[in-house]
Protein backbone atom coordinates (compact mmCIF):
# COMPACT_ATOMS: atom_id res chain seq x y z
CA UNK A 1 0.00 0.00 0.00
CA UNK A 2 2.82 2.52 0.79
CA UNK A 3 4.53 1.55 -2.35
CA UNK A 4 4.27 4.95 -3.71
CA UNK A 5 6.46 6.45 -0.91
CA UNK A 6 8.88 3.92 -1.13
CA UNK A 7 9.29 4.17 -4.56
CA UNK A 8 10.07 8.54 -4.68
CA UNK A 9 12.37 7.35 -1.29
CA UNK A 10 14.76 5.29 -3.05
CA UNK A 11 15.68 8.11 -5.26
CA UNK A 12 18.88 8.40 -4.27
CA UNK A 13 19.76 11.18 -1.79
CA UNK A 14 16.28 11.42 -1.29
CA UNK A 15 16.23 10.01 2.11
CA UNK A 16 19.12 12.12 2.91
CA UNK A 17 17.43 15.43 2.44
CA UNK A 18 14.36 14.66 3.86
CA UNK A 19 15.49 13.17 7.01
CA UNK A 20 17.64 16.22 7.76
CA UNK A 21 15.08 18.62 6.74
CA UNK A 22 12.77 16.85 9.10
CA UNK A 23 15.10 17.87 12.17
CA UNK A 24 15.75 21.28 10.41
CA UNK A 25 12.07 22.10 10.52
CA UNK A 26 11.36 20.73 13.76
CA UNK A 27 11.81 24.21 15.10
CA UNK A 28 8.96 25.11 12.78
CA UNK A 29 6.29 23.10 15.34
CA UNK A 30 8.35 24.12 18.12
CA UNK A 31 9.63 28.25 18.48
CA UNK A 32 6.67 30.10 18.73
CA UNK A 33 5.06 27.67 21.60
CA UNK A 34 8.13 27.58 23.22
CA UNK A 35 8.62 31.76 23.06
CA UNK A 36 4.68 31.72 24.35
CA UNK A 37 5.83 29.41 26.95
CA UNK A 38 9.13 30.80 27.54
CA UNK A 39 7.88 34.39 28.26
CA UNK A 40 4.80 33.03 29.99
CA UNK A 41 6.60 31.09 32.42
CA UNK A 42 8.56 34.57 32.95
CA UNK A 43 5.56 37.43 33.00
CA UNK A 44 2.42 35.49 33.15
CA UNK A 45 1.10 37.44 30.18
CA UNK A 46 -0.25 35.91 27.43
CA UNK A 47 -0.40 39.68 25.73
CA UNK A 48 3.07 39.81 26.03
CA UNK A 49 4.08 36.64 24.99
CA UNK A 50 1.49 36.70 21.91
CA UNK A 51 3.35 40.13 20.97
CA UNK A 52 7.32 38.63 21.18
CA UNK A 53 6.32 35.58 19.44
CA UNK A 54 4.32 37.74 17.08
CA UNK A 55 7.60 39.44 16.02
CA UNK A 56 9.42 36.06 16.08
CA UNK A 57 7.16 35.76 12.89
CA UNK A 58 7.11 39.24 11.03
CA UNK A 59 10.81 38.89 10.91
CA UNK A 60 10.48 35.26 9.54
CA UNK A 61 8.11 36.33 7.28
CA UNK A 62 10.32 39.15 6.05
CA UNK A 63 13.31 37.82 5.27
CA UNK A 64 12.15 34.26 4.18
CA UNK A 65 11.67 35.61 0.54
CA UNK A 66 14.65 37.78 0.35
CA UNK A 67 16.58 34.12 1.74
CA UNK A 68 14.81 32.04 -0.94
CA UNK A 69 15.91 34.30 -3.54
CA UNK A 70 19.10 34.47 -2.68
CA UNK A 71 18.98 30.40 -2.34
CA UNK A 72 18.21 30.04 -5.83
CA UNK A 73 20.82 32.57 -7.01
CA UNK A 74 23.94 31.25 -4.86
CA UNK A 75 22.76 27.53 -4.21
CA UNK A 76 21.04 25.98 -0.92
CA UNK A 77 24.28 25.01 1.10
CA UNK A 78 25.87 28.69 0.87
CA UNK A 79 23.23 30.40 2.61
CA UNK A 80 21.61 27.80 4.43
CA UNK A 81 24.20 27.30 7.20
CA UNK A 82 25.17 30.60 7.99
CA UNK A 83 21.59 31.06 8.16
CA UNK A 84 21.05 28.38 10.66
CA UNK A 85 24.51 29.37 12.96
CA UNK A 86 22.52 33.02 13.13
CA UNK A 87 19.35 31.88 14.21
CA UNK A 88 20.40 29.94 17.12
CA UNK A 89 22.05 32.81 18.23
CA UNK A 90 19.00 34.90 17.79
CA UNK A 91 17.09 32.69 19.83
CA UNK A 92 20.06 32.66 22.41
CA UNK A 93 19.85 36.14 23.02
CA UNK A 94 15.92 35.98 23.36
CA UNK A 95 16.34 33.25 25.50
CA UNK A 96 18.88 36.20 27.75
CA UNK A 97 16.32 39.04 27.40
CA UNK A 98 13.72 37.10 28.57
CA UNK A 99 15.39 35.50 31.85
CA UNK A 100 16.99 38.98 32.26
CA UNK A 101 13.84 40.94 32.04
CA UNK A 102 15.25 43.27 29.78
CA UNK A 103 13.02 46.23 28.78
CA UNK A 104 10.81 46.27 25.54
CA UNK A 105 12.64 46.22 22.71
CA UNK A 106 15.14 44.28 23.35
CA UNK A 107 13.25 40.76 23.52
CA UNK A 108 11.33 41.98 20.36
CA UNK A 109 14.42 42.89 18.52
CA UNK A 110 16.23 39.27 19.49
CA UNK A 111 12.94 37.63 17.99
CA UNK A 112 13.07 39.64 15.23
CA UNK A 113 16.84 38.53 14.59
CA UNK A 114 16.16 34.90 15.03
CA UNK A 115 12.95 34.98 12.96
CA UNK A 116 14.07 36.90 10.06
CA UNK A 117 17.43 34.06 9.77
CA UNK A 118 15.57 31.05 10.42
CA UNK A 119 16.35 29.24 6.44
CA UNK A 120 13.18 27.97 4.29
CA UNK A 121 14.12 24.69 5.05
CA UNK A 122 10.39 23.61 3.79
CA UNK A 123 10.90 25.36 0.70
CA UNK A 124 14.17 23.81 0.11
CA UNK A 125 13.62 20.55 0.41
CA UNK A 126 10.12 20.61 -2.06
CA UNK A 127 13.03 22.50 -4.63
CA UNK A 128 15.23 19.38 -4.45
CA UNK A 129 11.91 16.84 -4.91
CA UNK A 130 11.50 19.27 -8.03
CA UNK A 131 14.85 18.62 -9.28
CA UNK A 132 15.16 15.05 -8.47
CA UNK A 133 11.81 13.91 -9.83
CA UNK A 134 10.79 14.57 -13.08
CA UNK A 135 7.43 12.82 -13.37
CA UNK A 136 4.43 14.89 -12.14
CA UNK A 137 3.03 11.72 -10.75
CA UNK A 138 5.35 10.79 -8.49
CA UNK A 139 6.14 14.25 -7.56
CA UNK A 140 2.52 14.53 -6.18
CA UNK A 141 3.63 11.51 -3.51
CA UNK A 142 6.43 13.49 -3.12
CA UNK A 143 5.26 16.19 -1.64
CA UNK A 144 1.98 14.22 -0.02
CA UNK A 145 5.17 12.47 1.87
CA UNK A 146 6.75 16.29 2.90
CA UNK A 147 2.63 17.30 3.75
CA UNK A 148 3.40 13.77 6.00
CA UNK A 149 6.26 15.23 7.67
CA UNK A 150 5.50 18.54 8.27
CA UNK A 151 2.53 17.04 10.61
CA UNK A 152 5.10 14.16 12.15
CA UNK A 153 6.95 17.53 13.14
CA UNK A 154 3.86 19.55 14.29
CA UNK A 155 3.01 15.78 16.57
CA UNK A 156 6.34 15.92 17.93
CA UNK A 157 8.02 19.26 18.47
CA UNK A 158 4.83 20.64 20.35
CA UNK A 159 4.73 17.64 22.65
CA UNK A 160 8.44 17.93 22.95
CA UNK A 161 8.98 21.62 24.02
CA UNK A 162 5.89 21.26 26.00
CA UNK A 163 7.14 18.94 28.00
CA UNK A 164 10.72 20.12 28.63
CA UNK A 165 9.28 23.50 29.43
CA UNK A 166 6.87 22.25 31.89
CA UNK A 167 8.87 19.56 33.32
CA UNK A 168 12.65 20.80 32.93
CA UNK A 169 12.19 24.58 32.34
CA UNK A 170 11.25 27.03 29.71
CA UNK A 171 14.44 27.64 29.21
CA UNK A 172 15.19 23.49 28.03
CA UNK A 173 12.60 23.81 25.43
CA UNK A 174 14.01 26.60 23.77
CA UNK A 175 17.75 25.15 24.11
CA UNK A 176 15.94 22.02 22.24
CA UNK A 177 14.77 24.71 19.48
CA UNK A 178 18.23 25.82 18.36
CA UNK A 179 19.66 22.40 18.62
CA UNK A 180 17.51 21.18 16.42
CA UNK A 181 17.59 24.14 13.93
CA UNK A 182 22.01 24.31 14.38
CA UNK A 183 22.18 20.62 13.81
CA UNK A 184 19.96 19.94 11.15
CA UNK A 185 20.54 23.02 9.11
CA UNK A 186 24.04 22.31 9.37
CA UNK A 187 23.98 18.22 7.74
CA UNK A 188 21.16 19.63 5.28
CA UNK A 189 23.65 22.53 3.53
CA UNK A 190 26.43 19.33 4.01
CA UNK A 191 24.41 17.85 1.27
CA UNK A 192 25.22 18.75 -2.27
CA UNK A 193 24.43 15.83 -4.54
CA UNK A 194 20.76 16.99 -4.32
CA UNK A 195 20.97 20.32 -4.42
CA UNK A 196 19.15 22.18 -7.50
CA UNK A 197 21.46 24.19 -10.08
CA UNK A 198 21.72 28.09 -9.29
CA UNK A 199 22.01 30.59 -12.33
CA UNK A 200 25.29 31.73 -13.24
CA UNK A 201 27.27 34.60 -11.97
CA UNK A 202 26.70 36.82 -14.60
CA UNK A 203 22.54 35.82 -15.07
CA UNK A 204 21.75 36.00 -11.36
CA UNK A 205 22.00 40.10 -11.84
CA UNK A 206 20.10 40.13 -15.49
CA UNK A 207 16.26 40.29 -15.63
CA UNK A 208 14.40 38.06 -13.61
CA UNK A 209 11.54 35.97 -15.37
CA UNK A 210 8.88 37.41 -14.12
CA UNK A 211 7.36 34.79 -10.93
CA UNK A 212 3.36 35.72 -12.18
CA UNK A 213 2.23 37.69 -8.97
CA UNK A 214 -1.41 37.90 -10.08
CA UNK A 215 -1.47 34.04 -9.47
CA UNK A 216 0.33 34.05 -6.82
CA UNK A 217 -0.50 36.80 -4.51
CA UNK A 218 -4.24 35.46 -4.12
CA UNK A 219 -2.39 31.96 -3.14
CA UNK A 220 -0.43 34.47 -0.58
CA UNK A 221 -3.34 35.94 1.11
CA UNK A 222 -5.43 32.53 1.24
CA UNK A 223 -2.35 31.48 3.19
CA UNK A 224 -2.18 34.20 4.87
CA UNK A 225 -6.03 33.72 5.99
CA UNK A 226 -4.97 30.03 7.12
CA UNK A 227 -1.89 31.33 9.02
CA UNK A 228 -4.21 33.11 11.21
CA UNK A 229 -5.81 30.63 11.75
CA UNK A 230 -3.13 27.90 13.15
CA UNK A 231 -1.38 30.71 14.93
CA UNK A 232 -4.63 31.67 17.17
CA UNK A 233 -5.35 28.06 17.45
CA UNK A 234 -2.39 27.11 19.23
CA UNK A 235 -2.12 30.40 21.27
CA UNK A 236 -5.73 29.80 22.37
CA UNK A 237 -5.26 25.83 22.91
CA UNK A 238 -2.38 26.56 25.27
CA UNK A 239 -4.79 28.88 27.12
CA UNK A 240 -8.22 26.40 27.20
CA UNK A 241 -5.48 23.72 28.59
CA UNK A 242 -4.29 26.11 31.39
CA UNK A 243 -7.84 27.50 32.22
CA UNK A 244 -9.09 23.59 32.22
CA UNK A 245 -5.91 22.65 34.97
CA UNK A 246 -4.04 20.73 32.99
CA UNK A 247 -1.54 22.64 31.11
CA UNK A 248 1.16 19.22 30.81
CA UNK A 249 -1.56 18.56 27.83
CA UNK A 250 -1.05 21.27 25.55
CA UNK A 251 1.58 19.38 23.19
CA UNK A 252 -1.18 16.37 23.28
CA UNK A 253 -4.06 18.39 21.94
CA UNK A 254 -1.85 20.38 19.31
CA UNK A 255 -0.23 16.75 18.08
CA UNK A 256 -3.46 15.43 17.97
CA UNK A 257 -4.43 18.13 15.55
CA UNK A 258 -1.78 17.51 13.86
CA UNK A 259 -1.98 13.92 14.03
CA UNK A 260 -5.45 14.76 12.04
CA UNK A 261 -3.67 16.24 9.01
CA UNK A 262 -0.89 13.27 9.03
CA UNK A 263 -3.22 10.65 8.20
CA UNK A 264 -4.82 12.56 5.64
CA UNK A 265 -1.31 13.55 4.21
CA UNK A 266 -0.92 9.66 4.09
CA UNK A 267 -4.17 9.08 1.94
CA UNK A 268 -3.73 12.08 -0.24
CA UNK A 269 -0.25 10.65 -0.89
CA UNK A 270 -2.26 6.98 -1.95
CA UNK A 271 -4.68 8.35 -3.98
CA UNK A 272 -4.30 9.05 -7.56
CA UNK A 273 -5.81 12.93 -8.24
CA UNK A 274 -7.62 14.37 -10.87
CA UNK A 275 -9.11 17.39 -9.95
CA UNK A 276 -6.50 20.28 -10.71
CA UNK A 277 -4.66 22.23 -8.30
CA UNK A 278 -6.53 25.11 -8.19
CA UNK A 279 -9.94 22.65 -7.29
CA UNK A 280 -8.90 21.21 -4.52
CA UNK A 281 -6.97 24.05 -3.07
CA UNK A 282 -10.50 25.55 -2.96
CA UNK A 283 -12.48 22.62 -1.37
CA UNK A 284 -9.47 22.14 0.86
CA UNK A 285 -9.68 26.04 2.22
CA UNK A 286 -13.11 25.51 2.27
CA UNK A 287 -13.41 22.29 4.53
CA UNK A 288 -10.59 23.57 7.26
CA UNK A 289 -13.02 26.69 8.07
CA UNK A 290 -15.91 24.67 8.28
CA UNK A 291 -14.09 21.87 10.29
CA UNK A 292 -12.50 24.88 12.68
CA UNK A 293 -16.27 26.41 13.26
CA UNK A 294 -17.15 24.85 16.21
CA UNK A 295 -14.06 25.69 18.30
CA UNK A 296 -15.55 28.80 20.06
CA UNK A 297 -18.20 25.95 21.72
CA UNK A 298 -16.07 23.19 22.72
CA UNK A 299 -16.95 22.70 26.57
CA UNK A 300 -13.79 20.80 27.30
CA UNK A 301 -10.46 19.31 26.57
CA UNK A 302 -12.08 15.99 25.51
CA UNK A 303 -14.54 17.70 22.97
CA UNK A 304 -11.67 20.55 21.87
CA UNK A 305 -9.05 17.23 21.05
CA UNK A 306 -11.69 15.31 18.36
CA UNK A 307 -12.80 18.82 16.87
CA UNK A 308 -8.73 19.47 16.29
CA UNK A 309 -8.53 16.13 15.51
CA UNK A 310 -11.42 16.31 12.67
CA UNK A 311 -9.83 19.74 11.93
CA UNK A 312 -6.84 18.20 10.91
CA UNK A 313 -7.79 16.18 8.37
CA UNK A 314 -8.37 19.25 5.64
CA UNK A 315 -4.23 20.85 6.49
CA UNK A 316 -2.32 17.96 4.54
CA UNK A 317 -4.64 18.05 1.24
CA UNK A 318 -4.92 22.27 1.22
CA UNK A 319 -1.22 22.26 1.71
CA UNK A 320 -0.64 19.60 -0.91
CA UNK A 321 -2.95 21.15 -3.41
CA UNK A 322 -1.32 25.14 -2.76
CA UNK A 323 2.88 23.65 -3.43
CA UNK A 324 0.67 21.66 -6.41
CA UNK A 325 -0.71 24.82 -7.67
CA UNK A 326 2.47 27.15 -6.97
CA UNK A 327 5.08 24.34 -8.65
CA UNK A 328 2.79 24.53 -11.76
CA UNK A 329 2.61 27.78 -11.74
CA UNK A 330 5.78 29.34 -11.12
CA UNK A 331 9.15 29.36 -13.51
CA UNK A 332 11.48 26.67 -12.18
CA UNK A 333 14.92 29.15 -11.48
CA UNK A 334 12.01 31.09 -8.96
CA UNK A 335 10.77 27.71 -7.26
CA UNK A 336 12.74 28.73 -3.78
CA UNK A 337 11.22 31.90 -3.99
CA UNK A 338 7.91 31.14 -4.86
CA UNK A 339 7.23 28.38 -2.38
CA UNK A 340 8.57 30.30 0.04
CA UNK A 341 5.94 32.92 -0.31
CA UNK A 342 3.52 30.61 0.21
CA UNK A 343 5.36 29.87 4.08
CA UNK A 344 5.36 33.70 4.43
CA UNK A 345 1.92 34.12 3.94
CA UNK A 346 0.89 31.48 6.19
CA UNK A 347 3.80 33.31 8.81
CA UNK A 348 2.43 36.88 8.20
CA UNK A 349 -1.05 35.44 9.07
CA UNK A 350 0.41 33.51 12.18
CA UNK A 351 1.50 36.76 13.89
CA UNK A 352 -1.65 38.86 14.19
CA UNK A 353 -3.79 35.65 14.58
CA UNK A 354 -1.49 35.21 17.81
CA UNK A 355 -1.38 38.49 18.84
CA UNK A 356 -5.01 39.26 18.31
CA UNK A 357 -5.78 35.66 20.16
CA UNK A 358 -3.53 36.11 22.92
CA UNK A 359 -5.39 40.11 23.49
CA UNK A 360 -8.59 38.50 23.39
CA UNK A 361 -7.50 35.47 25.98
CA UNK A 362 -6.12 38.20 28.63
CA UNK A 363 -9.75 40.19 28.15
CA UNK A 364 -12.68 37.40 27.57
CA UNK A 365 -10.82 34.09 27.99
CA UNK A 366 -10.09 31.49 25.89
CA UNK A 367 -13.65 30.03 24.23
CA UNK A 368 -14.21 33.57 22.96
CA UNK A 369 -10.58 33.45 21.53
CA UNK A 370 -11.10 30.70 19.35
CA UNK A 371 -13.68 33.23 17.41
CA UNK A 372 -10.28 34.33 15.42
CA UNK A 373 -9.44 30.82 13.74
CA UNK A 374 -13.34 30.57 13.23
CA UNK A 375 -13.27 34.03 11.23
CA UNK A 376 -9.56 33.30 9.73
CA UNK A 377 -10.52 29.88 8.08
CA UNK A 378 -13.43 31.19 6.42
CA UNK A 379 -12.24 34.38 5.03
CA UNK A 380 -9.94 32.36 3.43
CA UNK A 381 -11.99 30.45 2.22
CA UNK A 382 -13.89 33.08 0.31
CA UNK A 383 -10.75 34.77 -1.36
CA UNK A 384 -10.27 31.34 -2.50
CA UNK A 385 -13.42 30.32 -4.20
CA UNK A 386 -14.05 34.27 -5.13
CA UNK A 387 -10.64 34.30 -7.15
CA UNK A 388 -11.40 33.26 -10.67
CA UNK A 389 -7.57 33.07 -12.01
CA UNK A 390 -7.10 31.60 -15.70
CA UNK A 391 -3.73 30.45 -15.92
CA UNK A 392 -1.55 28.39 -17.81
CA UNK A 393 1.95 26.50 -17.85
CA UNK A 394 4.64 29.13 -17.15
CA UNK A 395 7.97 28.41 -19.54
CA UNK A 396 10.59 25.92 -17.61
CA UNK A 397 7.79 25.23 -14.83
CA UNK A 398 7.24 22.19 -13.97
CA UNK A 399 3.79 22.34 -15.41
CA UNK A 400 5.15 21.68 -18.78
CA UNK A 401 5.23 18.01 -17.47
CA UNK A 402 2.09 17.87 -15.30
CA UNK A 403 -0.89 16.01 -16.91
CA UNK A 404 -3.67 18.46 -16.06
CA UNK A 405 -2.53 22.16 -17.88
CA UNK A 406 -5.16 24.47 -17.83
CA UNK A 407 -5.59 25.05 -21.87
CA UNK A 408 -6.12 28.15 -23.67
CA UNK A 409 -5.98 30.69 -21.14
CA UNK A 410 -3.78 33.74 -20.74
CA UNK A 411 -1.37 33.36 -17.50
CA UNK A 412 -0.78 37.15 -16.37
CA UNK A 413 2.30 38.23 -14.10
Amino acid sequence: MLAPFRRVLSVPGALAFTSTGFLARLPISMSTLGIVLLVVGKTDSYGRAGVISAAFIIGEAVAAPLLARVIDRLGQGRVVLPAALIYGLGLSALIVAVQTTAPTPVPHLCAVVAGATYPPIGSCVRARWSHVIKDAAQLHTAYSFEAVVDEAIFMVGPILVTLLATQVSPVAGMVAVITFAVVGGVSFASLRSTEPPTSSVRSAFAVREPIGWRVLLPIVIVSAALGSLFGATEVVTVAFSREQGHPQLIGALLATWASGSLISGVITGLVTVTAAPRVRFRWGSLGLALAMSPLPFVPNLWVLAINLFVGGFAISPTLVATMSLVETEVPARRLTEGMTWVSTGIAIGIAPGAAVAGHIIDSSGASTAYLVPVVSGLLGAAIAWSTGWRVRPAAGSAATRSPEPARGSQRVE
